[in-house]
């Protein structure tokens, strides 16, 4: 899902002493570091959010080198793939032109970077530029609230916090797979930390533990989630309840939101689970009024295919298109029911947020630290497995996961012991 800006929710500020609320010690402003996958950036802008930061935001992103051979090394540590990039660029004798693989020809091909993609207003991430500007400024702005997600984004925001410790609070989301110590604040599902479990031990090979991330227990400056951070919090589906209610307000209830996301490493599937899913739905439409279902960028074309041929034409289904506007917090705040495909942990905490219930498909395609997510899930009691015997009509509820209101106020608490707040 591409990323989308919603309203500010109350800053929460509101009770702080007086000592924090004015002056060098105040937080006012926020500098996001993207990647340029909405998944990542969407848990920056969530946090941000939640700290009422929204409206003073600046976002930058890590540009990696694009096009042509380029495609073939993104699997190099960010600062290599650019210095491989500028000898090919030197040694072909133009800027504009890479190498591209097709078979055992090797043929001209055009560059382009990523920073294409998405707002044409957003900066390539410089962290001394960054860093400069937090110094400079902050005699008359105060600190500077760095947040980043992502493995491209890690050595910015480290170098960042090292360039101006004094400016900036520096918060990385996901587990860097560094020392946690070349951040403020780290906030990571506990998935991430899968690796320590006893299960998580008995898979890996003896002669890759020494390699396998994280070595050691979460410590004081790491923050664990449940799920994924987002934007979907209880102003925003109020504000979205609103916006799509002519549309989804008629609609017969109850209705029953499918989210369809796309098979990864670590939950691999095809067209054997869209066929299982269009089954399982097929034998549950008889208790729901209504069912809208929506494709991610993910979702590989055979999966979409299946579902569209065979639910295309009933008349109880509407299957989005992907063109704008983008229903999915409609989908949110009106669904009454939602079955999400396994793969998606993004979607699953955003569903989960809404205390209606929530079924999942596919963890049986799942390994690793996917299996620790869903196993999470079910013990709190916000999901259920998806099997096709379910009556949609019979609701039931959990408290809402609240991850990013959550991670904010730890983030205030932090600052706190710095002697800043968050700004109103």
């Amino acid at each position: 899902m591409r990323p989308i800006r919603l309203p500010e929710p109350p800053s929460g500020s509101a009770g702080m002493p007086e000592i924090f609320e004015g002056g060098v010690n105040v937080v006012r402003r926020a500098v996001v570091i993207g990647n340029g996958f909405a998944g990542a950036e969407n848990q920056c802008f969530g946090l941000v959010r939640a700290l009422g930061l929204s409206d003073r935001q600046t976002i930058y992103r890590v540009i990696r080198p694009s096009g042509g051979i380029n495609e073939w090394l993104h699997w190099l540590p960010l600062y290599l793939h650019k210095i491989v990039d500028h000898i090919l660029r030197q040694l072909l004798g133009g800027s504009r032109v890479g190498l591209v693989l097709r078979g055992k020809r090797v043929v001209p091909s055009t560059f382009h970077t990523s920073g294409s993609i998405g707002l044409s207003s957003i900066l390539e991430a410089d962290p001394r530029k960054i860093a400069t500007l937090a110094r400079e400024t902050f005699d008359k702005e105060g600190p500077t609230l760095v947040v980043a997600c992502g493995r491209d984004t890690v050595t910015i925001s480290s170098s960042i916090r090292r360039l101006a410790p004094d400016n900036v609070f520096v918060i990385q989301i996901q587990h860097p797979r560094i020392q946690l110590n070349r951040f403020d604040l780290v906030v990571t599902p506990r998935h991430d930390y899968y690796a320590l479990t006893a299960s998580g031990q008995k898979e890996i090979p003896r002669y890759l533990k020494r390699w396998v991330t994280p070595q050691e227990p979460p410590g004081r400056n790491v923050v664990l989630t449940v799920g994924a951070l987002h934007q979907a919090d209880p102003v925003a589906l109020r504000v979205a309840a609103s916006a799509w209610h002519d549309e989804l307000d008629p609609l017969p209830k109850p209705l029953l939101v499918v989210n369809i996301g796309g098979p990864t490493r670590n939950c691999k599937y095809g067209t054997d689970l869209a066929k299982q899913l269009v089954a399982s739905l097929h034998n549950v439409i008889k208790t729901c009024g209504s069912v809208r279902i929506s494709f991610s960028r993910r979702t590989p074309r055979k999966v979409s295919d299946v579902i569209i041929k065979e639910l295309g034409t009933h008349p109880k289904v509407y299957i989005w298109d992907g063109q704008d506007p983008n229903p999915h917090m409609g989908h949110l705040a009106w669904g009454d029911a939602f079955v999400i495909t396994a793969d998606s942990i993004s979607m699953l905490s955003e569903a989960c947020s809404t205390g209606k219930p929530v079924y999942v498909i596919g963890t049986e395609h799942c390994k690793w630290k996917f299996t620790d997510f869903h196993k999470n899930l079910r013990e709190k009691g916000v999901v259920r497995t998806f099997t096709g015997l379910e009556d949609i009509s019979n609701s039931w509820s959990y408290p809402p996961l609240n991850d990013a209101a959550e991670v904010a106020l730890r983030v205030r608490e932090f600052l706190a012991e710095r002697g800043w707040s968050i700004g109103r």
